[in-house]
């Protein structure tokens, strides 16, 4: 008997978007005009590229970045999940699937010790140009019109999955906590014995509740959280 636990990471794990934070290291914390605006929907990895390179111009190197992103807080009640998990991870997989880059999460979770409670990280590959200017790359290819073209969350977990029975391991049920609108495709790919976590007052919670009221809701159960605590209290109860 096993559980597999799929986490978004920003706004999710931590408590902000570690992509928007990151401008807190741009000379007057903020961004010129021209580059804010020169994003286009579905293209957010191209233009972190340009944010990094923006950062990189300015002189600002990789240990203020790890500086800066290793103040995030964590989402109320996270740690103590995260701690809970790690102790049973006998019974919990646990992969974060995420929007974000390898850098970011890497630091991230090595500054809070949380890096083992994770089986695998599944995100955007970053690394540091021998410029020493951090470089972003798209973490897939795929053929799914609702996602980003970067990342398709769905596509992520069934690979996943399908890797995992090939090596016997199958899950009495998965969770999927996350907050934001690219977390639908995904939630809508679980079964009636899945259960997804969205949280409170965020995209996600806002989409599934429209496609029920739309009368096409989503074939698993459903348990909006505030707090990662209300997260743990369902962990527990599914462990007895």
């Amino acid at each position: 008997m096993k559980f597999l636990l799929v986490f978004d990471f920003d706004h999710t794990i931590i408590d902000e978007n570690s992509d928007t934070w990151i401008v807190k290291c741009a000379p007057e914390k903020k961004l010129p005009n021209e580059l804010r605006n020169s994003y286009r929907p579905g293209h957010w990895t191209e233009y972190m590229g340009r944010v990094f390179v923006y950062l990189g111009d300015n002189g600002i190197k990789e240990d203020e970045m790890e500086r800066t992103m290793t103040a995030i807080p964590f989402t109320a009640g996270m740690v103590d999940l995260l701690g809970f998990i790690g102790k049973n991870k006998e019974l919990f997989d646990c992969i974060i699937v995420s929007d974000s880059n390898t850098v970011f999460i890497d630091w991230i979770l090595k500054a809070a010790d949380f890096r083992k409670v994770f089986d695998e990280v599944f995100t955007n590959p970053a690394a540091f140009s021998s410029a020493g200017y951090l470089t972003v790359q798209n973490f897939h290819a795929h053929r799914c019109a609702k996602c980003p073209k970067n990342l398709c969350k769905r596509k992520v977990v069934q690979e996943f999955l399908d890797k995992q029975l090939e090596r016997g391991v199958s899950y009495t049920q998965i969770v999927y906590i996350g907050d934001g609108g690219n977390d639908l495709c995904p939630v809508m790919f679980l079964k009636k014995d899945d259960v997804a976590m969205p949280r409170q007052g965020y995209t996600l919670e806002k989409k599934i509740s429209q496609l029920a009221q739309d009368l096409s809701p989503v074939a698993c159960s459903v348990l909006v959280w505030s707090s990662a605590i209300d997260i743990m209290s369902y962990l527990k109860l599914l462990i007895k």
